[in-house]
């Protein structure tokens, strides 16, 4: 797979970058990955994937474009009020970059969708904030042996982690939170989104062209206010219902 003359200055930077090069630009170019989630997290991510020169980028969300999205979800614009995030982002992705494919899907993101968008992925990004879809997407990735990248913001706090096999996100989260808060709730300063997001999309790069050292199996916690980060291991949960020993 070659590039044209466009591409490669396009992405000169990275092939400049000793951990990137010609072959993981080749590797950039060949993957694809699912955003599940065109949101505050999904739409920064989405962004750089795309800059990036990832070849396939599919975008999952239901929702329409509120004007309260516009707050921290910077791929949208006034104009895209009332419709579809997945076809708004991905018509703002294509016009980003012409080099790479990518589709929207409306739909809710249940079981049997799940499995049919994750199946064809090399891996999946999920910036949801609703605990039962985290549930599915991560079930499937399991089912699939695809990564998940998960990330979650709530007014200024965010994490991010990395899950490939065990531990899963079903680990670090068995059961659905009794008092899980979400933005709509609690609010959320629009630029977390962007910084929260933005890491997800360099994990998923880290993943794909093999560079560093990825989150797999740890969570990075960002608190906006004290300005600092710190990482903790998430720990396999043998009696997982997703990944555990004895799950049927």
């Amino acid at each position: 797979m070659s590039f044209t003359d466009e591409e490669v200055e396009r992405y000169a930077r990275h092939l400049v970058l000793r951990e990137v090069g010609g072959p993981g630009q080749q590797k950039l170019k060949q993957a694809s990955v699912l955003l599940v989630g065109a949101g505050g997290l999904g739409a920064p991510a989405a962004l750089y994937l795309a800059a990036a020169g990832v070849g396939t980028v599919m975008l999952a969300d239901p929702d329409t474009v509120d004007r309260s999205n516009l707050q921290r979800q910077v791929i949208y614009t006034e104009a895209d009020l009332g419709q579809p995030k997945a076809d708004a982002a991905a018509d703002r992705l294509a016009a980003l970059n012409p080099h790479i494919f990518v589709a929207g899907y409306e739909g809710w993101f249940d079981a049997g969708t799940a499995d049919e968008l994750v199946s064809g992925v090399d891996l999946v990004l999920d910036g949801t904030d609703d605990f039962a879809t985290r549930f599915e997407v991560n079930a499937a990735c399991v089912r699939h042996g695809k990564p998940l990248v998960s990330g979650a913001i709530g007014r200024w706090t965010g994490q991010i982690g990395v899950f490939a096999g065990r531990p899963c996100y079903r680990c670090l989260v068995p059961e659905i939170p009794p008092d899980a808060e979400t933005c709509v709730a609690v609010g959320v300063v629009g630029a977390l989104a962007g910084v929260v997001g933005s890491m997800m999309a360099l994990e998923a790069v880290k993943l794909i062209v093999g560079a560093g050292e990825p989150l797999t199996g740890r969570l990075l916690i960002y608190d906006g206010l004290a300005g600092e980060t710190r990482t903790v291991r998430v720990g396999a949960d043998p009696e997982c219902p997703v990944c555990g020993e004895g799950r049927p």
